[in-house]
């Protein structure tokens, strides 16, 4: 199926300007999709691309945006924070749903996931949420300083190196993971969800998938993914995860008979 791209912007929650892409199949989309992106990456990940490309193909409108202060994105990185994150995805999601029709489906990887899980009761147009190596407990970016929280602490903020990347990370960051309960959001989701997860993952480990299918109530989905990375770096696991989200929102989301799953 051919497909087209928008390249919008919308006003994020420090009042910075986002930057989104709005993917769309050549016909009319049966439903729209909001892809957030796992900490300090982009929308432009391979993963979030192939994702959105299988997606469209299927016959859904995917928007998948910069987080403020990542990607394209106007704002200070340094500003920012989990609660700040949740904000830029609702936003997108209201933008969204004016400009073009409902937010149906919410997929977010990584850090990504947690904001979707966290914001998903705040969106009643949404039926369903699927999440990709996401965190149980937001304080697992924590982890991720290399032990430079002290510093973080002591003076205020810090310069943290991630992937090759710097980022300046402020005490305020922490101090709002330390203040999120992700889990309790989860206990009283209304939608469907699906977490997908690799058994292999070495940042974000199985175990906080398990919390959080314990937690969720029905209706509710695990799948592994075997044998891939935390990013997706390989296109097949990207794919297939992919091939999974689209079979299974499927059943949740309106579509007519065109929806290809």
């Amino acid at each position: 199926m051919s497909s087209r791209s928008l390249q919008v912007t919308f006003p994020g929650s420090r009042g910075a300007s986002l930057a989104a892409r709005l993917d769309l199949p050549s016909d009319s989309p049966q439903s729209y999709a909001l892809f957030a992106h796992c900490f300090t990456c982009s929308k432009d990940l391979r993963a979030a691309s192939k994702i959105a490309s299988v997606l469209v193909s299927r016959g859904l409108g995917v928007l998948r945006f910069d987080f403020t202060g990542l990607g394209s994105s106007e704002g200070e990185f340094a500003n920012t924070n989990f609660s700040s994150n949740k904000e830029d995805v609702r936003l997108a999601a209201l933008w969204l749903d004016h400009h073009h029709g409902p937010t149906r489906l919410l997929i977010g990887h990584s850090l990504g996931g947690a904001a979707v899980l966290a914001v998903a009761s705040d969106l009643p147009e949404v039926a369903a949420v699927a999440t990709i190596g996401a965190p149980a407990d937001v304080r697992h970016v924590e982890s991720l300083l290399r032990g430079i929280t002290a510093t973080i602490e002591r003076e205020g903020e810090a310069l943290v190196t991630l992937a090759g990347r710097s980022f300046k990370i402020r005490r305020q960051f922490l101090e709002d993971i330390r203040s999120r309960r992700l889990i309790h959001r989860v206990a009283g989701l209304e939608q469907a969800v699906l977490f997908l997860h690799s058994p292999t993952d070495l940042t974000v480990g199985l175990e906080n998938a398990r919390r959080l299918f314990e937690a969720a109530p029905h209706p509710k989905s695990f799948v592994a993914l075997a044998g891939a990375d935390h990013l997706l770096t390989e296109v097949r696991d990207a794919a297939y995860a992919a091939d999974v989200i689209a079979a299974w929102a499927g059943r949740y989301l309106p579509m007519d008979g065109s929806f290809r799953a």
